[in-house]
C-alpha cells in the first residue's frame, strides 16, 4: 500500500484516478491546484505525487523541484498534454519517475505506481536483511512517524553514501549524535570508527592536541606520544560536536586539514594524511557567530556542504506516544510487563513544551520509572517541571475547590484528552484514534457524545478528507 497524492484541476479525472488507485489498495490524498498540493506536501511526505504539469497558482514542475529537495524518496509522476511532453521529459532529467501523455489508459498509471511499490518492497526487504546480518535488527534508531522525522530519514539515506561534510544542526536535545551514527553505519565507512570529539567540553590550551596529537615533550605534562582523534578516526568518520564552540585558533588547523587532508601533530612539522568523513554538530547559529567574528566563514562552508537541520519536539508531538513507548521498552527489564501511564500524567505530558527535547523526554521517562517502581506512572512521579513531585507526602493530587458529579468531570476531562489527540496529530482522525488506540468511529461517537451539543455525523466527504 502506498500514500498517494493526486494533483489535477479536472474534477472528473481526479476523481476517477482516485477511485482507480483506492481499489487497488491504496490511501489517496487529492488536491485541485499547486497551492493545495504544496499545502498537502507541507504536512506530510507520500510515497507517490501523480501531479499535471499544468496546474493552477502553482505548476507541477515547480511542485517537482519542491519535491526533489524536501522529500527526495518520494516518486513523482507526470500527466501531461502532447504540447508539454518536450517539458515532461525535460523533467525526468530532474528527477521525475515517469510521465503519461493524457488521454492515457488508466491502466498505464496503475502499471507504473505497481512498479513504484514492488520496487519499494524490495528495498525494504533489502534494508531488513542487511539489518539482520548486521547484528542491529532493522529497527530504525530514529524513533518517530510524523512529516519533519520522516524527512530526516530521507536526508540521511540521501547523504549517508556520501563522504561530503555534514552539518547537523538543531536545539539541544535532538539527537544529532543519534543521526550522525546512521550517517556513518549507512555508509560505505561503517566497519571503520566513528569518534565523537565534545568541541565544548575540551580546555582550549587542549583541543588541538586532542583533535591532531601530539608528539612526546610537545608541551608540560606530554609524557608519551599520542595519536589524535582525526588519527584515530582514520577510514572512518570523525563527529565534531558543539563544533561551534572551537576557538579560531583551532578553526585555522581545521580548516586546513580539510583543505589537505593533513594533520600535524604538535611537536612536529611532518604532516600525517587521513582519510576521514566530518560531520559537525552544532545548536548554534553559526551565521550569527561569523557576522560576530566568533566563527570563521570559510570553515563554515567547508563543514556546511550539506545540512541537515533536526525538529524540535514541539514540532512533532504525534510522536511523543512513540517516543515515550521506546523509552519504556528500553527501560523495563527483559520479560517484565510494561508500565502503563495514568490519563493525568499523560495529560501533564502532551501539554510539557519540552526545551531539553528528546534527551528531556527521556530524562523524565526514566525519572518516572524509577518512582513508580515499574507500576502505573501518575502525575506525581514526573518531574516537578511536569507538575510532578518527588514527595512521597504529596502523591494525592490536590482536591478541586468544588467537586462536580463524578460523571461530568470524567466527560470533561476525555472531551479534553480527546481534543488534545486531535491537536497532536494535526486534526487528523485515523492518527489520533491510532495513538489513542480505538478506532476512528468510536473516537468519532465520543466527540458527539462528550461535546456539548452532539453534532451532526460526518458527510461521506469529510470522512474521505480525514483518511
Amino acid at each position: 500500500m502506498l500514500e498517494i497524492l493526486l494533483v489535477d484541476d479536472e474534477p472528473e479525472i481526479r476523481g476517477l484516478l482516485a477511485q482507480q488507485l483506492q481499489q487497488h489498495g491504496h490511501q489517496v490524498q487529492t488536491a485541485a491546484d499547486g497551492e493545495a498540493g504544496a499545502s498537502h506536501l507541507g504536512r506530510q511526505v507520500f510515497d507517490v505525487v501523480i501531479c499535471d504539469v499544468r496546474l493552477p497558482r502553482i505548476d507541477g514542475l515547480t511542485l517537482l523541484r519542491r519535491i526533489r529537495s524536501t522529500t527526495p524518496t518520494t516518486e513523482v509522476i507526470l500527466m501531461t498534454a502532447y504540447s508539454d511532453v518536450a517539458q515532461a521529459v525535460s523533467a525526468l532529467k530532474e528527477g521525475a519517475y515517469d510521465y503519461l501523455t493524457k488521454p492515457f489508459d488508466v491502466d498505464e498509471l496503475l502499471l507504473q505506481v505497481r512498479r513504484i511499490d514492488e520496487t519499494r518492497a524490495l528495498r525494504r526487504e533489502l534494508e531488513t536483511v542487511r539489518g539482520e546480518l548486521s547484528g542491529h535488527g532493522a529497527e530504525p534508531a530514529l524513533v518517530g512517524e510524523s512529516p519533519a522525522i520522516r524527512r530526516v530519514r530521507e536526508m540521511i539515506k540521501m547523504v549517508a553514501p556520501s563522504d561530503a561534510p555534514t552539518l547537523i544542526t538543531g536545539e539541544s536535545g535532538t539527537g544529532k549524535e543519534v543521526v550522525a551514527r546512521l550517517i556513518h553505519s549507512g555508509s560505505s565507512r561503517r566497519a571503520k570508527p566513528f569518534i565523537v570529539v565534545n568541541c565544548g567540553a575540551l580546555a582550549e590550551n587542549l583541543i588541538e592536541a586532542e583533535l591532531f596529537g601530539h608528539e612526546r615533550g610537545a608541551f608540560t605534562g606530554a609524557v608519551k606520544k599520542r595519536d589524535g582523534r582525526f588519527k584515530a578516526a582514520d577510514g572512518g568518520t570523525l563527529l565534531l560536536d558543539e563544533v561551534a564552540e572551537l576557538p579560531l585558533g583551532a578553526q585555522a588547523k581545521l580548516l586546513r586539514v580539510l583543505q589537505e587532508g593533513v594533520v600535524e601533530p604538535l611537536g612536529t612539522n611532518t604532516p600525517v594524511r587521513v582519510d576521514v568523513r566530518i560531520i559537525s554538530a552544532t545548536h548554534r547559529n553559526l551565521a550569527e557567530r561569523i557576522k560576530t567574528g566568533q566563527f570563521r566563514e570559510d570553515l563554515f562552508y567547508r563543514i556546511n556542504v550539506i545540512e541537515v537541520p533536526l525538529p524540535p519536539l514541539r514540532a512533532r508531538q504525534g510522536d511523543l506516544p512513540l517516543l515515550f513507548r521506546h523509552f519504556i521498552q528500553r527501560l523495563t527489564p527483559p520479560g517484565a510487563p510494561l508500565p502503563t501511564i495514568s490519563a493525568a500524567a499523560w495529560a501533564a505530558m502532551i501539554q510539557h513544551p519540552f526545551p531539553g527535547n528528546v534527551r528531556e523526554l527521556s530524562h523524565a521517562v526514566e525519572h518516572a520509572m524509577v518512582l513508580s517502581g515499574g507500576r502505573q506512572i501518575d502525575l506525581a512521579h514526573l518531574p516537578p517541571s511536569f507538575g510532578g513531585t518527588a514527595s512521597a507526602e504529596k502523591m494525592v493530587p490536590p482536591q478541586p475547590a468544588v467537586l462536580r458529579p463524578l460523571q461530568s468531570a470524567v466527560r470533561d476531562f476525555e472531551l479534553e484528552y480527546l481534543r488534545s489527540a486531535l491537536v497532536a496529530t494535526d486534526g487528523k482522525r485515523n492518527r489520533a484514534a491510532e495513538l489513542l488506540g480505538i478506532s476512528r468511529k468510536t473516537l468519532w461517537e465520543k466527540l458527539r457524545h462528550t461535546e456539548s451539543g452532539g453534532g451532526a455525523r460526518p458527510s461521506s466527504e469529510e470522512v474521505e478528507h480525514e483518511a
